[in-house]
């Protein structure tokens, strides 16, 4: 399972990079201003920093435009900026067209704001690289995501669609364990939730345990 980091926060990226674990990055309008990057110029830039940062690694670009000209005319531009960029498309009507145009000029895509079952089949249809279920939104409203991401994985096996499964809106590290369990094959999600995954008190204890022994015998 690939590991993106859900931010627009450099030191952050830079942080999971250097953990060895970073496949990609998602962004957002959202993530953008909580970083107070503004300006149609220096967002752009700020991806391109992004990209510098993970080699290799798919970054997806959010455009803003809802309507099919508009997403074509942004998503081509976010495109150009640097080949790992990924055109992050809304799952409305437009949205689903305009996948299926980038698709067949061999844009990659990841459709957004996914949390249904048909959702993700039409995005699939039209030749998204990622589909983005949002599982902890649906967990806030009483929905199981999880639930998605399974019904999402079977379609996809029944069918043979090649689109990944990118769960998002991942809040802790037992939502990573338990989409890694339904067979997604990306999350992306906060720093702090890759890093809990760290965390057991027994590997605590024993490290101390070890560390104790080795001291008793020489100091």
């Amino acid at each position: 399972m690939k590991f993106f980091i859900d931010t627009a926060n450099l030191d952050q990226i830079k942080e999971a990079q250097e953990l060895g674990v970073l496949d990609g990055v998602t962004t957002n309008p959202s993530l953008m201003a909580k970083e107070g990057i503004g300006g149609a110029q220096n967002i752009l830039d700020h991806y391109v920093k992004i990209c510098n940062i993970v080699k290799g690694g798919d970054i997806s670009a959010e455009v803003i435009s809802t309507d099919f000209k508009g997403i074509v005319a942004e998503g081509e531009k976010l495109a150009a900026l640097h080949p790992q960029i990924v055109v992050k498309v809304p799952m409305i009507k437009d949205g689903v067209k305009a996948l299926k145009y980038f698709s067949d000029k061999g844009i990659k895509t990841n459709c957004t704001l996914v949390f249904s079952a048909g959702q993700a089949l039409l995005a699939a249809k039209a030749g998204a690289t990622y589909v983005s279920p949002f599982i902890g939104r649906l967990d806030d409203v009483s929905t199981s995501g999880l639930r998605l991401i399974e019904d999402i994985v079977t379609i996809y096996g029944n069918y043979g669609y090649e689109t990944e499964v990118l769960a998002a809106s991942i809040r802790h590290p037992m939502h990573i364990v338990d989409c890694a369990m339904a067979g997604a094959d990306v999350v992306t999600c906060p720093l702090s939730a890759i890093t809990a995954l760290l965390n057991h008190p027994l590997t605590d204890v024993g490290l101390e345990k070890f560390l104790e022994d080795y001291r008793k015998v020489n100091s």
